[in-house]
């Protein structure tokens, strides 16, 4: 993975933390310049996380060298370009539609960005994928499944693409949890150049934490943590986040009820002549091509019910995107929609 890397980010000698000179128990810290006076917050958390990250590779079934924790995905995001791309000088491949902020931290770290559009079904190629990178592209940036699209990507394509790039194959499975699919967590021992991004804010319920996860070769891992800020996870998130991983039987309770009712509405959407197209979904929202897009918004907003309006994303004409809320949620969705005209 050296090859990959930006030259500096190799020689970089990280911050040292007065938590890595010394770990454990013992009764004075008198190392760190902390207030002296306890609280629970008077302290530095772990900036290592390394009771979380063994829970979360447990869950996961990984190696805890091969989880790497951020605030939100967007950091690991973020962290990707600063260690791999050079600025001015490297480009990123990403697919559209899909999710806005890979183009966003691109544009920050002024690293170029080149689009491969997605096709009628939302699906990629590797041949299109590979067609579109050059001797400058260092990353390709897959969302699987997609957003705002809600399928998942053909998996044959995804891994030709790993085995036949040259540089670094990421894939951002925040809705993977919803999908009859293992996602890529298991292929991470077999291609060093893979990076898998999830994330504790869909499925586990907890968008409000900001605690995204990447999981990679451990020296992907080991170079990601030498360049991240010292402490990144506060000590209340880690608590917070531990004790909500005990309580896996409500999350796939959610999730399977999610999934029913997406079938549900799903169902009684395609009901309406307005509705031309229900796409299908492996994610936690539907994507719906309707007739009047703009008027159909309006409407569920005057009736004080938000949707996402996609009509003017590229590939998403017409486009509402609906996400899955409680039954009564739905079900009040549902009847608006029987009251449209």
């Amino acid at each position: 993975m050296k090859r990959y890397i930006r030259k500096n980010i190799l020689g970089l000698a990280p911050y040292s933390t007065a938590r890595d000179e010394y770990k454990g128990d013992i009764g004075v810290f008198l190392d760190a310049n902390e207030n002296p006076y306890h609280s629970d917050l008077n302290r530095y958390p772990d900036p290592y996380q390394l009771k979380l990250k063994k829970r979360i590779a447990e869950i996961k079934c990984v190696e805890v060298e091969n989880v790497f924790l951020g605030n939100g995905s967007d950091e690991p995001i973020d962290l990707l370009f600063r260690v791999f791309c050079e600025p001015k000088e490297d480009n990123v491949v990403v697919i559209i539609p899909s999710y806005g902020m890979y183009a966003v931290s691109a544009s920050i770290n002024n690293v170029e960005v080149i689009t491969v559009r997605l096709d009628d079904n939302f699906d990629i190629t590797c041949d299109a994928l590979l067609s579109a990178a050059n001797n400058s592209t260092k990353m390709i940036m897959l969302c699987s499944p997609n957003n705002p699209s809600g399928n998942l990507l053909n998996k044959e394509q995804l891994v030709k693409t790993i085995e036949s790039f040259d540089g670094v194959v990421v894939i951002d499975e925040a809705y993977i949890d919803f999908a009859n699919d293992k996602g890529f967590l298991p292929f991470l021992n077999k291609y060093k150049n893979l990076v898998v991004l999830q994330t504790l804010s869909k499925a586990w319920g907890m968008a409000g934490v900001r605690l995204g996860m990447a999981f990679g070769s451990k020296e992907v891992v080991d170079v990601m943590t030498n360049v991240k800020y010292p402490y990144n996870i506060g000590v209340h998130t880690q608590e917070l986040v531990l004790n909500q991983l005990e309580d896996t039987s409500r999350v796939e309770q959610q999730i399977s009820e999610i999934i029913s009712q997406r079938v549900l509405m799903a169902d009684e959407l395609a009901k309406h002549s307005f509705v031309r197209r229900v796409y299908p979904s492996d994610s936690n929202f539907i994507l719906v091509e309707v007739k009047e897009p703009h008027r159909l918004y309006d409407y569920l907003i005057n009736e004080e019910l938000i949707v996402r309006d996609r009509s003017g994303v590229v590939g998403c004409n017409n486009a509402l995107r609906i996400t899955i809320g409680t039954p009564k949620e739905n079900q009040k969705l549902i009847n608006l929609i029987k009251k449209y005209i």
